[in-house]
């Protein structure tokens, strides 16, 4: 018994230690768009052409596609994966057993509902029982249809345990991850990536990828958008640099395994539905790729935010770190904004963001620390949504605490906080389970309540000059 318990804690250590050393061996190619080259082996990548009728070491030629093949140039994407044993070598799809039935791709009255309120969720639970990624993943709200390639869905994740012997695959559209609690460990078929709290990872339609949780615990939310890809939003009067430089994203490089793996089980998310395969072998068997259709990260500490540097509050639109575009100029399927460390200095300024209603939805989360305009009860793992033409804005303590220093606005930084939102221009629908949640906070819009009116006949901004004859009293 001993000697068995002993054995069992010598290979724990051992596995703990192999783990260390592949996060310490990671490396990354750097750039947003590129046309990335790499190969685990040299010589793996063909020369001069994409098929070759036999590849170098024996290896299949497979192309994966991001856009039509006849997209305009500038935005097609894709690569060519040279691998072990083409993707296809699996057995049928079968629905998977038990269905997860908190994932939605297709919003309408059967599985979500309209609602106008502001709306605001506690964190989550990590749960007791092993949970992977997929198990713990569940959509709060979205809008549109993965089957008309329109649409985005906003969801969350609590998981405790890594993917064993399966991966996931998501047909619908592109994930953007943005861990909240414990670092991401993701295989994928270009490589692995390291995703901390802090940072973000988008992982493109189509992709096989795993997740592990090297932190034993994970927290966090995703985006999900169809017919769309994420870019770098243009920068206009800004000019050449600021915000997300390209030079930050990171693509993972050439890894693979070769080894057997028995009922492996590959998920795919298809409609909305989760279906799986078996298949003898592991799907990060691609021993070199070339092309532009990668999973990246990025790092949001590397962010070069702007701010208005004498008077009013710029809009957030001004820290927009990716965006999906739709077919009208400057209206986004969803943006990805993010609130960072900054300095206020804006004089006779209402610096926190100002009371609004908005024609696009805002889906915001808080990653760590506080955010500017909430004071209190919006805390990190935490939700809240402000749809379509919703007013909301800061809490009462934060507007109170905010104009009695109006003798004392002296310029001040902003520090220890990652707040974020998703804003689409898509009126979202909310899922049934989000709006009998445990953790929906029904007392959300008491936050404003306490707002009073602070209206007087006389300008507070200007001295008390008693009327001239050219400016005669006015009537009451």
């Amino acid at each position: 018994m001993y000697r068995s318990s002993r054995l069992s804690c010598v290979c724990e250590v051992a596995m703990e230690e192999v783990k260390k050393k592949k996060l310490e061996e990671l490396k990354y190619q750097s750039g947003f768009g590129n046309h990335f080259s790499s190969e685990a082996i040299a010589g793996a990548l063909p020369l001069d052409q994409n098929s070759p009728l036999i590849c170098p070491y024996g290896l299949y030629a497979e192309q994966i596609s991001g856009t039509s093949f006849t997209s305009p140039r500038k935005l097609n994407q894709r690569s060519w994966l040279y691998r072990i044993k083409p993707s296809v070598t699996h057995e049928p799809f079968k629905p998977r057993v038990p269905a997860h039935k908190k994932l939605v791709s297709e919003f309408d009255a059967s599985n979500s509902r309209t609602n106008p309120t502001q709306l605001r969720w506690r964190p989550e639970d990590i749960p007791e029982s092993a949970t992977d990624f997929v198990d713990g993943l569940y959509t709060i709200c979205g809008a549109g249809s993965s089957f008309l390639r329109h649409g985005f869905a906003i969801h969350m994740y609590v998981a405790n345990k890594g993917m064993k012997d399966s991966a996931f695959c998501n047909a619908d559209g592109d994930f953007l991850l943005v861990p909240q609690a414990g670092r991401l460990w993701i295989e994928t078929e270009c490589g692995r990536l390291l995703v901390s709290p802090g940072e973000i990872a988008v992982i493109p339609q189509g992709f096989r990828f795993s997740i592990d949780l090297p932190d034993g615990k994970s927290r966090g939310y995703v985006a999900e958008i169809y017919g769309a890809h994420f870019q770098l939003p243009d920068l206009g009067p800004i000019g050449a640099n600021g915000l997300a430089a390209p030079r930050d994203f990171l693509a993972p490089t050439a890894w693979f395994e070769d080894a057997v793996r028995p009922d492996y089980t590959i998920i795919q998310k298809f409609g909305g539905e989760l279906f799986t395969a078996k298949q003898d072998f592991s799907p990060f068997n691609v021993v070199a790729w070339h092309g532009n259709y990668v999973p990246y990260k990025y790092d949001l500490q590397k962010f070069c935010p702007y701010n208005a540097v004498l008077l009013d509050h710029g809009d957030p639109s001004v820290n927009t770190v990716l965006t999906a575009p739709t077919d009208k100029p400057g209206v986004a399927l969803l943006d990805f904004v993010i609130f960072p460390p900054r300095w206020l200095v804006a004089e006779h300024t209402f610096r926190p963001p100002y009371y609004h209603r908005n024609c696009m939805s805002e889906f915001m989360g808080l990653i760590y620390g506080a955010y500017e305009a909430k004071a209190d009860g919006f805390l990190p793992g935490g939700a809240s949504l402000h749809s379509c033409m919703t007013p909301h804005g800061p809490d009462t303590t934060t507007y109170e605490a905010t104009i009695a220093r109006v003798n004392a606005m002296a310029p001040s930084k902003l520090t220890g906080t990652m707040a974020f939102m998703f804003e689409s221009a898509l009126i979202p629908r909310v899922c049934h389970w989000a709006l009998e949640s445990p953790f929906l906070d029904h007392d959300y819009y008491q936050c404003w309540i306490g707002l009073k009116s602070h209206f007087s006949r006389i300008d507070l901004n200007k001295t008390n000059i008693e009327p001239t004859e050219k400016e005669p009293r006015a009537s009451v």
